[in-house]
């Protein structure tokens, strides 16, 4: 029989007492009870902090590629892997490799949802993915079971490896594709490389492999053969200033012109480290204020461009203290000395390009460029090497010195004084003919304590001195006056002969065979050069004319036409007098008698001197 709780007489001493209940508050069924009078009122909830607020995410997350045709700069690789993807041609493996923030690993990541693209009315491995497809969310998110995006650095032993592709031969659980995405595979040791070799070679039908590095060198040719490589080129400055701007018309950023194209350049081809840089560009101007390209510069540490042409400038000019006095200036603004040995470095490569191509070549503002095309114009092909050599010497030092700004002050010094110093060849030619080793055209205010410069060629009697006064050697010396050849050479003959009295038998015998004269004015010759004639003709008659002369010479190409050269016509006479030679009547006559002979040369005899010696006359007493 069931006994009842409450009958019972050991009922719980509490079981009679009301319950407790706090008067201040609701019941389950939401009747609330009567507040106290004594009740404190409760206040409204206080703001949440800002800390609280959503974390914000930078431009490079933000503006990551979702579709193949976001990848900027690399059209060549998404056209090859268009093509595959609608023929069903489709690799087993890729090799990404390319410097860092080109876009390798998003490009990984688009490639593992381009394999396991799935839609309602897609069911095939599609590139174009512009509509999100059904594992596309998981594969951006990196949650998705069957693409695992894995880590060089950290499952470099072979048994980690091996670990992983155990796995490989199971099939995927949701998608079309088993997708191991490895980036900076180059870390993976020589073990593990191999364990992964068998697995390449042939791989299950469902398994894909994604690899990505900076350090393409580093991977064994046996793994690079087994894989489709694209090779992720640096994106040029513009195409990255382009990108930028458009990115601050959607953020609603204002930013110069001239500052995107300081952060494209500073980017050095890498995407990500543009869009870094724009981000903390963006914050550094004042509210409302746009950023404008001195902030850029300064938040970069470089130097205004403008002042370091005129500085590569002043260098070229041999101007010591007028270069010091610029790059001081530069310093004080906060320029840092190993940038402006760059900029010094890209002004003269710049300044040789435009020298052979001309300056569209050069990817820089009309101003600029036709300055640095008119250095190159003024200085020799080689006069730009030994200064890029140079620079290249000083960059090294500068990063090496303990004090950069006083390294970077010896390096200009050194420039101004020794850039336009004849090369090694060209000295010992001067030394061989008898010419002074120094810079031709050089006045004597520019040597050091106006020294006066000399020519060891001819002249009076002299020993020859260094500006400090010491003696150089003991030989005939004379002053070398400048512009003096100018007023000699009123015809080319006259240049032919300077280049014959100068001892170049080189430039002598490529005048004679392939300069066909137009024109000819003191300063400016026109000529069409004949056929198989030397690239850089023009450039060594100007300079030896300048270093002779003391003058510039302009040298004027004009296609076709011209007189015939020195040696065409030689050749001619040559013909034309043994052509009257063999029409010789005697000539004729001896050909007729002795068959079968030929005329093998035909020389002029130099004419015999007339005796000028006086006739003895006979003795009259010889003749008795």
């Amino acid at each position: 029989m069931a006994i009842d709780p409450d009958d019972r007489d050991d009922a719980p001493p509490w079981a009679d007492e009301a319950p407790e209940r706090d008067e201040n508050t609701a019941d389950i069924f939401g009747d609330a009870a009567a507040p106290a009078a004594s009740a404190v009122e409760v206040s409204a909830p206080a703001p949440a902090p800002a800390g609280d607020s959503p974390a914000y995410t930078v431009i490079a997350r933000k503006y990551r590629p979702r579709r193949f045709e976001d990848l900027i700069g690399q059209e060549a690789m998404v056209r090859t892997l268009t093509n595959a993807f609608s023929s069903g041609r489709i690799a087993h493996a890729f090799m990404l490799t390319g410097v860092r923030g080109v876009g390798k690993t998003t490009t990984a990541r688009l490639l593992a949802r381009a394999l396991n693209y799935e839609s309602a009315t897609v069911h095939q491995p599609s590139i174009d993915l512009t509509t999100e497809g059904l594992h596309c969310r998981a594969i951006i998110e990196g949650r998705h079971m069957d693409v695992l995006e894995l880590d060089a650095a950290s499952r470099t032993k072979v048994d980690e490896m091996r670990e992983l592709l155990d796995g490989v031969r199971y099939a995927p659980t949701e998608a079309r594709f088993k997708v191991y995405v490895i980036d900076e595979v180059h870390m993976l040791s020589t073990a593990a490389f191999n364990a992964l070799l068998k697995t390449l070679e042939e791989p299950p039908p469902h398994a894909k492999f994604i690899f990505a590095t900076t350090e393409i060198r580093k991977v064994p040719v046996t793994i690079l053969s087994r894989c489709q490589r694209f090779d992720l080129r640096r994106v040029e400055p513009e195409v990255i200033a382009a990108n930028l701007k458009a990115i601050c018309e959607k953020e609603g950023a204002a930013i110069d012109a001239e500052a995107l194209t300081l952060i494209g350049r500073a980017a050095e081809g890498s995407v990500r480290d543009a869009q870094s840089l724009l981000d903390q560009a963006i914050v550094q101007a004042d509210p409302g204020e746009p950023v404008s390209g001195a902030l850029v510069r300064d938040m970069l540490g470089l130097a205004d461009r403008t002042q370091t042409i005129a500085l590569f400038e002043q260098v070229m000019k041999g101007q010591a203290a007028e270069a010091l006095g610029s790059f001081r200036t530069l310093y004080g603004y906060g320029a840092s000395p190993d940038l402006v040995m760059l900029d010094l470095l890209e002004h003269s490569h710049a300044a040789s390009v435009a020298k052979t191509l001309g300056p569209d070549a050069l990817h820089l503002p009309s101003d600029q460029s036709q300055r640095l095309t008119a250095v190159g114009a003024t200085a020799s092909a080689g006069t730009l090497a030994r200064v890029w050599s140079m620079l290249l010497k000083a960059h090294d030092e500068v990063r090496r010195a303990p004090d950069p700004f006083a390294a970077v002050e010896m390096a200009l010094i050194r420039l101004c004084y020794a850039a336009d110093l004849p090369g090694p060849e060209e000295a010992l030619r001067r030394l061989q003919t008898g010419e002074a080793p120094t810079v031709a055209g050089e006045s004597q205010s520019s040597l050091p304590n106006g020294g006066a410069r000399m020519s060891m060629a001819g002249g009076g009697g002299g020993v020859a001195a260094t500006p400090q006064g010491q003696p150089i050697a003991s030989t005939s010396l004379r002053p070398v006056a400048v512009g003096e050849a100018q007023s000699v050479l009123k015809s080319f003959e006259d240049v032919v002969k300077l280049i014959e009295t100068k001892r170049d038998p080189l430039l002598k015998v490529d005048v004679d065979r392939f300069v066909r004269l137009v024109d000819f004015k003191p300063g400016q010759i026109t000529f069409s050069p004949a056929p198989g004639a030397p690239n850089n003709l023009t450039q060594r008659l100007s300079n030896r004319l300048k270093e002779w002369t003391g003058q510039p010479w302009r040298m004027v190409i004009e296609g076709g036409g011209g007189a015939e050269s020195a040696h065409e016509r030689e050749q001619r006479e040559a013909l034309a007098f043994r052509a009257e030679a063999e029409a010789d009547p005697m000539v004729q006559a001896l050909l007729t008698a002795f068959p079968g002979a030929e005329v093998i040369g035909v020389r002029k005899l130099a004419a015999p001197e007339p005796d000028t010696t006086t006739p003895v006359e006979p003795d009259d007493d010889d003749e008795a």
